[in-house]
């Protein structure tokens, strides 16, 4: 099958490491750790899985950081290579395993990437799985398939950047007729960003910070709204065409700072005071109450322990992997909450606590939310150059998601083949 595959070479990775430093094309190049051509289709490790022919495969910014070998090292032992990359998905099932429950085949569906024990063929749940975090699972590298956090970390899954890759049945979420495909692929991300506002602690009436205009951060201006319909959405982004989707998605005001007025802008729209150090930038007294990183760089994360308020909540969605230069005296002197977000993981909603994608599909499925016009940009897989380089330059391209399509007859039929829904973001409200 046609696929897309991470091969780690420790000669290359650090030929890469150094290339790519000066050229980030490098990373995609003849140096990089990338391999596109044909590979054996993966197969069911047992009768409780299925297999799901790709329509499309999202190209998360986490995939750039592995790609461009921006991930911690720490993190290597948490997958198997080679793998297929690409957890954000949705496809066709071609063959459901005996025991796979009321999953049929020619099914639309999403896969849910987290491989925690039930996945792993676990009958007895470890701690973290029992307690219903199955993104803390503590058994990731043990079980019935090879190491892998995710779906497109596990070299026997496969992934969505590949034509076909497999599930277990407690990772599927059928997609709904109605639900366009471009919706239904946005489920991960939204189901991260409900994950994540759950995890904050909903700010009530009170002011949440969102940093960053890309995929993240608009899946959790759109959370909050669902969630915490009181709270004043703040967002701080850096392109024009984010801050239009921003103001589209529901924030109450934008931020675009320029001319240098990152801080002095910031503080006006939060009330807070500036004082200027003997040496650095400006730090704030005050600030919001929540204030969600989901730019994923270092100085995102470095702003946003500066704009919370004394007591407040600092949520990191955006994967700054090995930062350097931060000012962490802010965690103490301001007794600050950080939390770091991985995944998702079952949320509260009006029909009790259900998995957060299990939530996102419903919300899509009832025509509260549509996300459908963040995915900007489509390409082949046998073009991932050039899609790779259109979702690293935002700025160029204005691309918010940018999505591979294999070249199968299942992705020539499906990837125009069902209509959108009519609902609009706009229509987003609490009524959930």
């Amino acid at each position: 099958m046609e696929a897309l595959q991470f091969v780690f070479n420790p000669v290359k990775y650090v030929l890469a490491k150094a290339a790519g430093a000066v050229r980030p094309a490098a990373f995609t190049g003849a140096l990089g750790l990338l391999a596109y051509g044909d590979v054996p289709e993966p197969e069911l490790p047992d009768s409780d899985w299925v297999k799901i022919d790709t329509i499309m495969g999202g190209i998360c910014g986490s995939d750039l950081s592995l790609i461009t070998l921006e991930d911690s090292p720490s993190l290597s032992p948490l997958a198997s290579f080679p793998f297929v990359i690409g957890h954000e998905n949705v496809g066709i099932v071609r063959e459901a395993g005996e025991t796979a429950g009321d999953i049929r085949p020619g099914q639309r569906v999403v896969a849910d990437p987290l491989l925690p024990c039930a996945v792993r063929g676990f009958g007895t749940p470890c701690k973290a799985c029992r307690a219903g975090r199955p993104n803390r699972c503590l058994r990731f590298t043990a079980g019935s398939i090879a190491p892998g956090l995710l779906l497109g970390h596990c070299r026997d899954t496969g992934g969505s950047w590949g034509a076909t890759y497999v599930a277990h049945r407690t990772q599927i979420i059928p997609v709904p007729d109605h639900v366009s495909n471009e919706n239904a692929l946005m489920t991960e991300p939204f189901g991260c960003a409900l994950h994540a506002v759950q995890l904050a602690g909903p700010p009530g009436g009170g002011t949440a910070l969102v940093i960053g205009g890309g995929v993240i951060g608009l899946s959790v201006i759109v959370a909050l709204k669902i969630m915490a319909p009181d709270a004043r959405v703040v967002a701080l982004v850096r392109h024009r065409f984010q801050a239009e989707k921003a103001r589209e998605y529901g924030a109450d005001e934008v931020l675009m700072p320029r001319g240098g007025r990152l801080y002095e802008t910031v503080a006006e729209a939060l009330g807070a005071k500036l004082l200027k150090p003997v040496i650095g930038p400006p730090v704030l007294v005050g600030g919001a109450d929540v204030v969600f990183e989901s730019a994923g760089s270092p100085k995102a994360l470095n702003d946003a322990l500066r704009f919370a308020a004394p007591g407040g909540r600092v949520i990191l969605l955006g994967l700054a992997a090995l930062p350097r230069g931060i000012d962490w005296s802010f965690i103490w002197q301001k007794e600050l909450h950080v939390q770091g977000v991985f995944a998702s993981a079952p949320v509260d909603t009006p029909r009790g606590r259900i998995p957060a994608m299990q939530y996102a599909m419903d919300l899509m499925a009832q025509g509260k939310v549509d996300l459908s016009g963040m995915v900007t940009h489509r390409f082949p897989l046998r073009d991932y150059r050039e899609g790779l380089a259109t979702a690293m330059a935002k700025k160029k391209s204005g691309c918010l998601k940018a999505v591979f399509i294999p070249d199968t007859p299942v992705a020539r039929e499906w990837a125009d083949g069902r209509p959108r829904s009519r609902a609009t973001v706009t229509e987003v409200t609490a009524a959930v």
